[in-house]
C-alpha cells in the first residue's frame, strides 16, 4: 500500500470516527446529547479524505481528475441498469414475498432512514445515493481502489478495501448494529463481497465513480430499512454475483476490460 493511500484511510477513519465515535459512546451510556444525524454526516468522511489527499498528492490535476470520474455518467444503458440492480432484485423478492404470503408490506422498506423519520420509497432512495453512494464511493473506489489496483490484483485490491470499509463502520456496532459474533461476521462477508460487485462495476465501466455511487446507494437503500427477509435475500444475491465474477473474469481485472489504476 502507497503512502498516499494509507493517509487516506486514516484520515477517513478520523474524520467519520469523529462523529461515529461519539455515537458508541452515548450507545454505551457515556455520553447523551448527541443527534442521531452525525450518523449520516459520518458517511461524508471518505469523500473529504478523499479530497484532501488528492489535493495534497496531486494537486488541481488531481482533483479535476477525480471530479472527472464521479461525474462519468455516459457508461451506457446496460450498466446504468447494471449501477441500480439491487432495486430490481428487492424488487423480485417482494414480489416473490407477495405473491406467498399475500400481503405486500415488504416494499414499504424502500429508502427508509433511521435519521431521517418520515423520509422513504424514491425521495428515501436519493438521499442514500447522495450520502451513503456519494460520500463513501468518491473514496472506498473513486481514491483507494485505483491505487491498490496498481499494486495488486482487482481482487486483492478489492479484499483490502473491503476488509478496511468494514473496519471504518466499527463503531457503529456500539449503537446502530448487532453486536454479536455471527451479525459482525456476516457484515464483514457481505461488505467484502460488496466491493468485489463494485470494483467489477467500476472496472468494467472505466472508472466510473458515479456508477458505483448509483449502486451503493441503491443497495443501502433496499436493505437499511427493509424486512428482514429482504435483506438476507438482496445480501445472498450480492454474495452470489461475487462468486460469479470471480470464476467468470478471473481474479486480476474481475472485469472484460483492463482494471483502472492510477499512480501517484
Amino acid at each position: 500500500m502507497s503512502r498516499a493511500t494509507a493517509v487516506y484511510f486514516g484520515m477517513a477513519y478520523l474524520l467519520s470516527w469523529c462523529a461515529y465515535v461519539p455515537l458508541a459512546l452515548q450507545g454505551q451510556g457515556w455520553l447523551s446529547g448527541i443527534p442521531n444525524w452525525l450518523h449520516l454526516a459520518a458517511g461524508y468522511g471518505p469523500l473529504l479524505a478523499a479530497f484532501i489527499v488528492t489535493a495534497w498528492m496531486s494537486g488541481g490535476v488531481g482533483v479535476r481528475e477525480l471530479l472527472a470520474r464521479v461525474a462519468r455518467w455516459r457508461i451506457g444503458w446496460g450498466w446504468l441498469v447494471a449501477s441500480l440492480s439491487p432495486l430490481a432484485v428487492f424488487g423480485i423478492v417482494v414480489l416473490m414475498m407477495g405473491l406467498i404470503t399475500g400481503t405486500w408490506q415488504a416494499a414499504s422498506g424502500l429508502g427508509q432512514i433511521a435519521e431521517l423519520p418520515g423520509v422513504n420509497g424514491v425521495a428515501g432512495w436519493l438521499a442514500w445515493v447522495l450520502i451513503s453512494g456519494l460520500g463513501e464511493e468518491t473514496g472506498w473506489r473513486g481514491f483507494a481502489l485505483p491505487r491498490l489496483q496498481a499494486r495488486y490484483s482487482a481482487r486483492d485490491a478489492s479484499l483490502i478495501v473491503g476488509l478496511l470499509w468494514a473496519g471504518w463502520h466499527a463503531p457503529a456496532f456500539f449503537y446502530n448494529y448487532e453486536l454479536a459474533l455471527f451479525s459482525v461476521l456476516a457484515f464483514v462477508v457481505g461488505i467484502v463481497a460488496g466491493a468485489m460487485v463494485l470494483t467489477w462495476l467500476y472496472n468494467s465501466t472505466g472508472g466510473s465513480v458515479f456508477a458505483t455511487i448509483l449502486w451503493h446507494g441503491s443497495y443501502n437503500a433496499v436493505v437499511a430499512g427493509g424486512d428482514g427477509a429482504v435483506s438476507a435475500a438482496v445480501t445472498a444475491a450480492v454474495i452470489v454475483a461475487f462468486i460469479l465474477i470471480v470464476r467468470r473474469y478471473g481474479p486480476e481485472s474481475l472485469s472484460h476490460r483492463p482494471k483502472q489504476v492510477w499512480v501517484d
